[in-house]
């Protein structure tokens, strides 16, 4: 079973619309999730939707990183933020991949910093899958957190959403524009 750990903590409404997510997630999908971030709010939560027999687990992290706070401080002094336990899951192999709704300037450093990144990859970018008027879905790069591209770095994501177009959306022939 695919697991995904949930930074729960980072989003505007954390955690409630974390745990809501979760439970349609394990609902609705073959997948585990793991809950990241203050173990007793994250229980609380999940007693409010009688969630107890679903493959939800909670992975408590002491710290969170906010929307308004600066990233390099954050990321430097926050060693058991909800995002960076996250990714740790992943980076330990415990966890498949990892979703925050949080800061993406900290997403982006400590995903970068804790699991790394290929190679040829100078720069991660955020992706959103987007409906289309003609009901395939395509996926727009660089929702955020990158400010100052430069040409290479757009060739890159370029080569990246090809990819995830054709291995996750099914589309053999994507346009790139």
């Amino acid at each position: 079973m695919i697991k995904i750990a949930v930074d729960a903590m980072g989003g505007d409404a954390a955690p409630h619309s974390e745990v809501l997510g979760a439970i349609q997630a394990v609902q609705e999908y073959p997948v585990g999730v793991m809950l990241v971030g203050d173990e007793g709010r994250l229980k609380e939560e999940l007693k409010r939707y009688k969630a107890a027999n679903l493959p939800i687990e909670i992975v408590h992290a002491s710290e969170v990183i906010s929307m308004g706070e600066a990233v390099s401080t954050a990321v430097r002094k926050k060693k058991d933020s909800s995002i960076r336990v996250a990714a740790k899951l992943v980076r330990d192999g415990k966890a498949d991949g990892v979703v925050s709704a949080g800061n993406t300037g900290a997403c982006m450093a400590v995903t970068k910093l804790v699991i790394g990144a290929l190679s040829t990859v100078d720069r991660p970018a955020l992706a959103a899958v987007m409906p289309t008027a003609k009901n395939r879905p395509v996926v727009l790069i660089d929702v955020g957190a990158n400010v100052d591209c430069k040409p290479s770095h757009l060739a890159q994501f370029a080569i990246m959403g090809e990819i995830f177009s054709r291995s996750v959306l099914g589309n053999l022939r994507p346009k790139v524009g």
